[in-house]
Parts: C-alpha cells; structure tokens; sequence
C-alpha cells in the first residue's frame, strides 16, 4: 500500500556507516518485521514509535508493516534508529510528504510521549553522514550543539516528534528554518598540574621533558613516593593543544562512550587516562560481545594511557599493547568483521623496583628474593619493552632535595616541547608523520638522512653485543632527533646519540 525510506546511521565502533531506513505498509494481519540485524534495543523500536506517534494525536494503521535497514549484513545496534524508522511510517501514512525525508539523516530515540531522547555517539554518526555525501541531519536537541562540531552539513536539534513533524512540514512549504552553526571553542577551564610540584628528580624531569617533545613512551621504575603519578599526570600539560581534526578524532571516541563534558562538546587537550591495575582486557583494549566498545587505549588517543604498578596488571593486557604501540589502532575482529578502532596513545608505565618497593635507594631494606624480583618484572616481557624508548630510575627525594629551589614550571618546559614540535611538524612536512616518534626507522637509514658512521658508533656497538635489537637501534635514533630539537640542532651529534642510548637503559629494567 505504500513505501517510505529516509536515513539513519549505523556505528561499528567509532565508525559510521550510513544505513537505509525503508518502511512497507501492506495489507494483510497486523505485525511487524525488521531485517537488517537489528539487536534487541534496535528491534524493540515500533513499540516506541506507536506510542509517541499517538501522543502526537495521530495513528500508525494496524497493518503489515516491514521495516528494511540496508545494508542488511550490517549489525544495528542501539535505539538510535527510532526517528528514522518512525519518519518512514509517517511518509507511507502520508503524514509527511517523501521528498523532504528521503535525503535527511535522522538520529535519536524515542520516549513513549513523544520526546526525542539523546543517544551516544552522534559526532561520529554525523561526520559519517557529511562524509557519504548528505547534506541535513537532524539529531536530538540535547546532541545538537556536538552534532555541529561537524563541518560541511545541516544541523537541526529538535526535542519532540510532533516537533520533527512541524519542521519537515514547514520545510515542504518552502520555509527555510535556521540550522546550527559551528560552536564557538570553550576554553578549557580545569587547572593543569604544574611541573613544579614535583620535587627533586631533575633526571626524571629531563625525561619527560624529551618523552613530550618526540612523543615517545616512557617507563619510569622508582621506589613508592617518589614521584612517579605526579609526573606522568604532568605529561598532558607539557603537550601541544590537539588540532581541531584530532580533537573530533578524540571527541568522537569519548561521544560514543558517552563521556563528553557538559560544558565542553570538543576536547581539544591531549586526554588522560589511567586504568586501574586490575581492568580486563575489554576495558584496556576494547571489546564487547555484541557491540564493540572502544577501550582505554582508545580513551587515551592523542593523549596520555599511564599504567601506573605496570607489573599488577595482567600479562595478556600488557602483551594486547603491543600491537596499539606500533600501529597507532585496535583490531577488534569477530567471527563476522573487523572493528578498528583509533589507539594512537603514548605510554608512560610506572613500576616499583620490586614487590616490596624498597630495591632503589633503601636496598637494605629489601627482603625480596632474586625469584620474586624476577616474578614481579616478568609481566613486562621482552617485546613489550623494546617498545619502550625512555627509561629512568627515580630515587626517594632527600632532605636536600626538599629545601632546595624548586623546578620549571609547567609554561616554561612546555614552550621548548612545543618549539620541539614545530621542527618536527617542519622537518617531516609532506609525510604522513609529524613527531619523530612516528618516523619509520627504515627512513631514518635511507640517505638522506642516515647519521655519520662516527655518530651511531655506540648504537653499534651495542647492538654487536646484544643488547639493542634493530628496533631498539631505530628507536634510540628517533630519540635522538628529539633531543637534537630540544637543543636547537639541525642533526643529532655523537653527545644526543650516547643520551638517547642513556635514556634505553638507565632504568633498572632493561630488554
């Protein structure tokens, strides 16, 4: 008896893929099919749109409906499809006139009286939607102002179906209703930690200072109290601000987990994130048995993942980094697909020396045996730490440490990491790669710029006798064109080679 289709939107992970919504009204005994994997909130969606449609005074005919979401081999997960599905019944009920919903995108839940409800993940249903070409999206009132972070499409929030319907028919008159605009940036009003509250560890300072400037992962191993979460929680300070398209990468991971802030649609501070020691590996990694959940790898993207007491966590979550590491992403594969998800982080782990935590600096208090200090390091396996390129051992501050002046703030170390930066960002132009971090070593062997024979000599050397691998050898490299920038040099000496070599194995864990 009659055909409707608009649009909706469909997430696997943090990805959106734009679905068909089609609605098929047919004579015959009362019911209602859906195709195209819905799960069971997806599924439970005419039960809740025929209630909102009566609270609006109108009907859906007691007929033989069949709702279609293509593409059919897609899974659909979550409430977010009930505007869609209903705005098709109201088209076969000529409620709505079709052309002005069969190029639209619809988004939102539906409340038994009618209200459209907010729904996670938003941000990245509408960048999908702009990507694939539409050019109107309309969302619940409450997701409108991060809906509008999305440049390039039409926005409109609306907080009612009886509002939905008021503004396509309005719309079909020729009124042009004013769509939403990109919001102004909030400044971020949180405080940052100070570098300058740490006391003391001027060699563990100097670290972080280089880990921040080339991006690179760092462990820390120091007796407890010295220092180790302050420091790592001072990490996303030194950072430069995100650019505005890794701040709707990182926005667009916190909106499907629904963790935006209510006065901040756009996070554009490097995040931080820290997980507790004992959280599984769906929560480190990401994972879920029907939906895809990104985990905390994936909360810490362009940001900060510090594992702090490194060896309590377990040895397959550790192990899990791995790929994160080099990859910059998350493989979550299942019987039926693959979900990616973005897991571009830098590592700082954090670790006593031993069980007891008095092996650095109050050796003689230690009681662990020689087993139990193997035991404790040996959830940091091989691979894992190569991966690692600054190491440092923090000792316990001292009463001179304590009454001495204190370090550089926060403002100060940060305008040389951003200085840094910008002779990265300079260097590497042109590249998919903007820190040296990311560079791959076998650019940094090619000739145009391989270092002198002279310079990588200790590299060499310590990989004659096994104790760099050839990722270490790339790695220490890497470093070294980080330290190179924080002197204002135009190439790494002999003096940032023998530093950066310093920095692999200063700690007192070594691969």
């Amino acid at each position: 008896m009659g055909l409707g289709s608009t649009y909706a939107v469909a997430l696997s992970g943090v990805e959106g893929h734009l679905v068909q919504v089609e609605a098929h009204m047919a004579q015959g005994l009362p019911a209602m099919t859906m195709s195209g994997l819905p799960d069971a909130a997806c599924s439970r969606a005419p039960n809740r749109i025929r209630a909102a449609v009566e609270d609006c005074g109108l009907t859906i005919p007691q007929r033989r409906w069949t709702i279609n979401l293509t593409p059919a081999w897609l899974p659909k997960t979550g409430s977010g499809f009930d505007v869609g599905i209903a705005v098709a019944q109201l088209v076969v009920t000529k409620v709505l006139p079709p052309r002005v919903a069969e190029s639209v995108v619809h988004i939102g839940e539906l409340g038994l009286d009618g209200a459209v409800r907010p729904v996670t993940g938003v941000l990245p249903m509408v960048a999908a939607a702009a990507a694939a070409g539409m050019g109107t999206v309309i969302v619940p009132r409450a997701n409108a102002e991060e809906a509008s972070l999305v440049p390039g499409i039409r926005v409109y929030g609306v907080a009612s179906l009886r509002e939905l319907i008021e503004l396509h028919l309005a719309v079909h008159r020729g009124a042009a209703p004013a769509a939403l605009t990109l919001p102004e940036p909030v400044p971020p009003g949180d405080p940052v930690p100070d570098l300058q509250d740490v006391v003391g560890q001027p060699e563990a300072r100097a670290a972080l200072e280089v880990a921040a400037a080339g991006r690179h992962h760092m462990l820390m191993v120091g007796a407890p109290g010295a220092g180790k979460t302050m420091l790592a929680e001072r990490l996303p300070g030194l950072l430069p601000p995100l650019e505005r398209t890794e701040a709707l990468e990182v926005t667009a991971v916190h909106s499907v987990l629904g963790a935006l802030d209510d006065t901040r649609s756009l996070v554009d501070r490097a995040p931080f994130v820290a997980p507790h020691h004992g959280a599984s590996m769906a929560a480190v990694i990401g994972g879920g048995s029907t939906r895809v959940r990104p985990g905390a790898v994936s909360r810490a993207h362009r940001g900060v993942l510090f594992l702090d007491e490194t060896p309590e966590f377990r040895r397959d979550v550790l192990d899990g980094l791995r790929q994160p590491l080099e990859s910059g992403e998350v493989v979550i594969a299942r019987a039926d697909r693959q979900t990616r998800l973005p897991a571009r982080f830098q590592l700082v782990a954090a670790a006593n020396p031993c069980p007891c935590g008095q092996g650095i600096g109050k050796g003689e208090r230690c009681e662990c045996t020689p087993l139990a200090r193997r035991t404790y390091f040996g959830k940091l396996s091989g691979p894992l730490l190569d991966r690692i390129d600054v190491r440092v051992s923090l000792f316990p501050v001292n009463r001179s440490a304590l009454a001495g002046p204190p370090g550089e703030p926060t403002v100060e170390v940060a305008e040389r990491v951003r200085a840094a930066r910008e002779r990265q960002r300079s260097r590497w132009s042109g590249t998919p790669w903007v820190v040296n971090a990311e560079v791959p070593g076998s650019l940094l062997r090619s000739d145009a710029w391989r270092l002198p024979r002279q310079v990588t000599a200790p590299l060499e050397t310590a990989m004659d006798r096994g104790e760099l691998t050839l990722r270490g050898y790339d790695r220490c490299v890497r470093v070294a064109w980080t330290l190179a920038d924080l002197a204002g040099a135009e190439r790494p000496g002999a003096q940032h080679l023998w530093r950066a070599l310093a920095l692999r194995t200063s700690s007192e864990v070594s691969a």
